[in-house]
Formats: C-alpha cells, sequence, structure tokens
C-alpha cells in the first residue's frame, strides 16, 4: 500500500514541475502584434528591415457607380 502512494506522490510532484515549467515557458513568450496600426501583417520593428510589412494582405477597392 505504501508503494502503491509513494509512486502516485512521485507521478504527481512530476506533473506539478511538467506543468510550472509550461506555464513559465508560455507567460515569457511574447507575442506579435498582427493587424495593428490598420496593418493586416506584421510589421518588422528592428533590423534593417525595420518598418516592412510581411504578410500584408492587399485588397483592391470595388468602384461603385451611380446610375
Amino acid at each position: 500500500m505504501i508503494d502503491r502512494l509513494k509512486d502516485l506522490i512521485a507521478k504527481n510532484f512530476s506533473n506539478k514541475n511538467i506543468e510550472t515549467k509550461n506555464n513559465i515557458l508560455m507567460k515569457s513568450r511574447k507575442e506579435v502584434e498582427i493587424n495593428g496600426n490598420g496593418t493586416s501583417g506584421y510589421t518588422i520593428k528592428e533590423g534593417i528591415h525595420k518598418g516592412t510589412v510581411l504578410g500584408h494582405i492587399v485588397r483592391e477597392k470595388s468602384v461603385l457607380e451611380n446610375s
């Protein structure tokens, strides 16, 4: 009986360690700002390509005709 409890306690401890490490990794990630400032892509903020928009979707404006 005691061996079974030790095994369960050890599994629970290892699962808690993995869960806390995953939470720390998720909180330390920086999110990318997509659709910021009206763009439909991601704007590079540093480096030689600063200001370039990646994945920009360009839609042609429809022309409305008056009849």
